[in-house]
């Protein structure tokens, strides 16, 4: 059956169908949509709850716990961790890949209302919001101001950008770093209180009677009706002041006259800067899928007309595009793909040293991946690093099914025949070939489409993009190559001297790989034992090269998230933080810095945390990203008594716990005593471990506490209960939120709590006054003392168990299996039984991937084989043609590590093409060995024809893979650290097995039939 006959005989139906795909192509690739990666959702959830005024342990017990324990219920959640700290629990939810989002936050919903009744009473509402760690923020702005307070631009920022921001198209979310919005505090005397015979509650009372905003109804009259309305006017600092909380002796006491009301914000103890001028910095995030370049430049043009809307003097500054690094990167791929391109058409020339014939190999480059183009528009997927990756690759075989058509064309041509002739029998018998190769290299990539978790997600746009373009390339080999040579392709003399020379010294390589190729027929013991000692050096090596997860790239920014001692006063924490800020800002290679103290990543507030982001200088003007930061890790670390870790932040983020470094071991106990005292051991045994820095735990225990221990004989005596005692602590001291102000377009907090002053002295929570059950004032500490003492800053919980988690980077060269094992082993040395262990985060992805990487390997040579076997109807073909696998894996292992490159998730993927590239060689020559043996010629001088005949091909299909690989192993430009692992093992991979497959598959070939005709003399015998 001839495949190629329709097509060869109806030429204007053929080129018309192939220039339909062309023509949709161009016009899908105008529509794709630009990011960095494939967009990879993580359902990710995250509850917060606030109570002001409470400790960690308090939010842990009576917040954390019951919403646990009811979220606990929900299915599908993969992992469920919580921080409970000063007034306040973050509960993150990360469920299966597979799991509906939105179906996931409607029953977590219901469980935070089935939990409510077990929640503290006047608590508000947990709120829940859905996040996706794999995607980080794709612009950062600046807002400042020259003239205006900050509670102003915090309102401008809020009301007049953010809300505007989040309103346009792409964008999901806008996170604002160092908001300042506006609060009015209420600040009491207690000794004023004492003299006046006044408690909290008198005041708290007073306020919210004098604030009251209740619906007053509405009046039915003869002839019209009114509505009532009771306006509410107080409105600002003084208006609060003059209301009157009693009348003593005649006199009116107001709150001015108990202490005093002033303008301030909510939160006072968090502050931004943006290049040292305090500033809020909003941070944008797009929707999923959304175009990351076409949001950016949206919202870049639209901010000088936001700008334009804003009082004089506020400005917005752009302090990190991510969509420039996208461009850059994009920009770099494409460049990548016009050299493949023009790389492999030039090795196609030098071997067939026809223009005409390599014109038409050409063709199948615009026609395959414009075809993949339309495909991925009609997917839904995008261009990115991995499917623009998948494009070049594509490039070096798509042209190989092709380059062996035409090949084959040529060969009969030579022979006499006409063109039509020519073309119908060459294609005729090169068909099955081509259907060979391209079903057998584009099964490679089906195991990867049935693989769950992260990677799969995260290279399924890979693997597709990549068998399209494979399968495209094979129909339009089999369709348009023949017709064009059937009407174009003629035989040109070698009339150009270095196609002449280049024959020359073709054909001498011809010879001697004929001699050599017979010489080790002669030997195939010898070649059988070189076979076995590769597969073991291939085992040896996997060994030996480092691995690695998810390469960093140098995209421009750097984040340092920075720890202060426990109990440290906010002032002391901001001049500490300006002055991190300020070394940070001096290096060279630094262009902009956003700093705040506060508040760590995520937006998560701390009483003891800083953080920065670091925005570099454009990349040919300084050192790369990872130098930097050793330069400023040695810089910050002479500032003692901070523990500042600097991180490049990952591609793409794994894991829902927010962390200083890029790995974690979580300890888990339910004796929290007992995980106190391990977490103290195991970060000391960490920090002994030569393959891990920058290691450092969430525990903190010497967080500054007075302890408020009740006398049970006074307070009974009083009639003074301790939920009172509690009551009134959190009354002055817990910043209690007591009434609203209502303005025209937001609401703004009340709050109350004793002077600023007044606080400078512990002992003043002895003087807070108390109300007895006679309703006479006495003071706490007649029925209850003050103890000294240091507590936890923060309580955290994984999988509802109390945890702590130590973070750890690599140290440079170190391997990170390697460093893991070290990790797991030195936890495990010092760990009491009560205590266990576990890597989390990306460290758990990376172990989870050691065994899912292998196995998905060893899928793919299974799915090859199964392909081949029924391609060939033979068990015994498909084992000699998968023979070039184990030298491919020593060439790519081998160069892998004299390279110094990572074993990853993208060079691993190198390894897995290599299985579908290598395996072309073989069917090559497999299959016209099989035809000569079917015509009655030996199985040895039919495979050694068959590697004569087929050289030729062979050599210009690797060559081609090759220098269209090249420039992606070479590695230059934006994001090529990611792309060059992939590129150094595939190339490695071809360059060694390339040779030595010409010699030990037909050795096998040979091997092989000698054993099959052996079990059928045996059977004949024993018939």
């Amino acid at each position: 059956m001839n495949l190629s006959r329709l097509f060869i005989e109806r030429p204007v139906a053929t080129l018309m169908l192939v220039l339909a795909m062309v023509l949709f192509g161009a016009l899908a690739y105008k529509q794709l949509p630009v990011n960095d990666l494939p967009q990879v959702d993580f359902p990710t959830l995250r509850i917060s709850a606030s109570l002001p005024g409470a400790n960690p342990e308090t939010m842990a017990n009576t917040v954390a716990m019951p919403l646990e324990r009811q979220l606990s219920t929900v299915p599908g959640i993969e992992s469920m961790s919580s921080q409970s700290s000063q007034g306040s629990t973050s509960i993150t939810l990360q469920f299966e890949l597979a799991r509906d989002i939105d179906a996931a936050a409607q029953d977590v919903q219901t469980a935070i209302a089935q939990a409510a009744r077990n929640l503290p009473a006047g608590m508000d509402p947990p709120q829940l919001r859905k996040i996706n760690p794999a995607d980080s923020p794709i612009l950062y702005l600046a807002l400042s101001a020259e003239r205006l307070p900050l509670t102003e631009l915090d309102a401008i920022a809020d009301s007049r950008v953010a809300q505007r921001l989040s309103g346009m198209s792409g964008v999901a979310q806008v996170l604002v770093f160092g908001s300042q919005k506006y609060a009015l505090r209420l600040y009491l005397d207690p000794a004023k209180l004492q003299q006046r015979g006044l408690s909290f509650p008198d005041v708290i009372q007073a306020v919210q009677s004098a604030n009251a905003n209740l619906p007053s109804g509405t009046l039915d009259g003869a002839s019209r009706a009114y509505s009532v309305k009771s306006p509410v006017s107080l409105a600002n600092a003084e208006d609060f002041g003059n209301i009157i909380v009693a009348y003593k002796d005649g006199v009116a006491l107001r709150v001015k006259d108990l202490g005093r009301a002033e303008d301030s914000v909510e939160n006072d103890k968090t502050r931004t800067w943006y290049n040292g001028t305090r500033a809020i910095v909003l941070a944008v995030q797009r929707q999923p899928g959304a175009n990351t370049v076409e949001v950016a430049e949206r919202i870049r043009a639209m901010l000088p007309q936001i700008e334009a809307d804003l009082p004089d003097g506020v400005s917005i500054q752009v302090h990190f595009d991510r969509s420039l690094f996208v461009k850059d990167t994009l920009h770099e791929v494409n460049f990548t793909l016009v050299l493949a391109m023009i790389l492999v058409i030039l090795v196609i020339f030098a071997f067939l040293h026809n223009l005409r014939a390599t014109l038409i190999a050409a063709l199948v480059l615009p026609s395959s991946l414009l075809g993949t183009f339309a495909f991925m528009h009609l997917a839904g997927y995008s261009l990115n690093n991995l499917s623009l990756m998948a494009i070049i690759l594509a490039i070096g075989f798509v042209v190989d099914d092709a380059v062996v058509v035409i090949e084959n064309i040529t060969r009969h041509l030579d022979m006499g025949k006409s063109r039509m002739q020519a073309a119908l029998d060459g294609a005729q018998e090169i068909g099955f070939t081509v259907v060979s190769m391209t079903i057998s290299l584009a099964a490679v990539f089906l195991p990867i489409l049935f693989m769950g978790g992260m990677i799969g997600r995260l290279f399924e746009e890979f693997a597709i993009s990549i068998a399209v373009a494979v399968l495209l390339s094979g129909i339009v080999a089999l369709t348009l190559t023949p017709m064009l040579c059937a009407r174009g392709l003629s035989h040109e003399a070698l009339n150009n001297p270095l196609s002449r020379g280049f024959e020359a010294g073709f054909q001498r390589f011809q010879d001697f790989y004929g001699d050599t190729l017979r010489a080790s027929m002669r030997h195939r013991g010898a070649m059988l034992l070189l076979s076995a000692a590769v597969l073991g050096g291939m085992v040896w090596l996997a060994g030996q090269v480092k691995q690695g997860f998810i390469p960093r790239v140098d995209s421009g920014m750097i984040f340092a998230s920075i720890q202060y001692p426990e109990g440290i006063p906010f002032e002391e924490l901001s001049i500490r933080q300006q002055r991190i800020a300020d070394i940070v800002q001096k290096h060279p290679a630094v262009a902009g810095l956003m700093s705040s103290a506060g508040q760590a990543g995520g937006g998560i507030t701390g009483s003891n945390v800083g953080r920065l982001v670091i925005r570099l200088a454009p990349r040919d003007t300084r050192i790369g990203a990872d130098d930097v930061i050793d330069e400023l890790r040695a810089a910050t670390r002479k500032i003692s008594g901070v523990n500042v870790t600097l991180q490049n932040p990952a591609s793409i983020n794994v894991g829902s716990l927010i962390a200083s470094s890029d790995y974690q071991l979580t300890l888990k106990s339910s004796d929290f005593d007992a995980l106190k005292t391990a977490a103290a051991a195991v970060e000391k045994r960490l920090d002994e471990v030569p393959l891990l820095i920058d290691v450092n735990s969430n525990l903190e225990l010497r967080n500054p506490e007075l302890r408020v221990v009740l006398d049970p004989v006074q307070s009974a005596r009083l009639g003074i209960s301790a939920q009172q005692v509690q009551q009134t602590l959190y009354d002055a001291l817990g910043g209690r939120r007591v009434s609203e102000i209502y303005g025209v377009d937001d609401q703004y907090t009340v709050s109350l709590k004793i002077l600023p002053e007044a606080q400078l002295n512990p002992a003043i929570i002895g003087q807070l006054p108390l109300r007895t059950a006679a309703g006479e004032l006495t003071r706490l500490d007649a029925v209850a003392k003050v103890e000294p003492g240091v507590g936890p800053i923060a309580v955290y919980h994984y999988g509802q168990q109390p945890a702590v988690t130590l973070s750890f980077n690599l140290a440079p060269g170190a391997s990170l299996n390697a460093a893991l094992d070290a990790a797991l082993a030195a936890a495990n040395e010092v760990l009491p039984a009560e205590v266990t262990a576990e890597l989390t985060g990306a460290a758990q992805k990376f172990q989870e991937s050691t065994v899912t990487l292998p196995l998905l390997l060893l899928f793919t040579v299974l799915i090859i084989y199964m392909v081949l076997a029924v391609l060939y109807e033979h068990l015994g073909h498909p084992l000699t043609i998968l023979t070039a696998l184990p030298l491919a894996g020593f060439g790519a292992l081998l160069v892998l590590l004299l390279m110094g490159e990572e074993l990853n998730i993208f060079s691993f993927v190198g390894l897995i093409l290599l299985v579908g590239l290598v395996k072309k060689n073989g069917i090559m020559m497999i299959d016209f060995a099989l035809t000569r043996q079917r015509a009655g010629m030996s199985a040895e001088d039919a495979i050694v024809e068959a590697s004569l005949v087929r050289l030729r091909p062979i050599m210009m299909t690797t060559l081609s893979t090759i220098v269209a690989t090249l420039p992606i192993a070479i590695g230059f430009g934006a994001g090529a650290e990611a792309r060059r692992p992939l590129g150094i093992a595939v190339v490695g991979g071809l360059l060694f097995s390339q040779f030595l497959t010409l010699y030990i598959t037909p050795t096998f070939y040979v091997s092989m039939a000698r054993m099959e005709a052996a079990i059928k003399r045996w059977r004949a015998r024993h018939a």
